[in-house]
């Protein structure tokens, strides 16, 4: 795995991390909440990980 693939899953990681705290502090905990998370972290990193780790 290159340096600029590790570089890309770091800043989007951060990214994610940020705003994933960012709903837990503004909002109420629910089931709905935890299912956006997961469903996001699905979304963003799934892809990248087919692409570039799994060749």
């Amino acid at each position: 795995m290159n340096t600029s693939v590790i570089i890309r899953f770091l800043i989007l990681g951060l990214l994610w991390l940020g705003l994933v705290g960012y709903i837990l502090l503004h909002t109420q905990f629910t089931l709905y909440i935890a299912f956006i998370i997961v469903a996001s972290a699905i979304i963003i990193f799934v892809p990248m990980y087919k692409k570039y780790v799994k060749k």
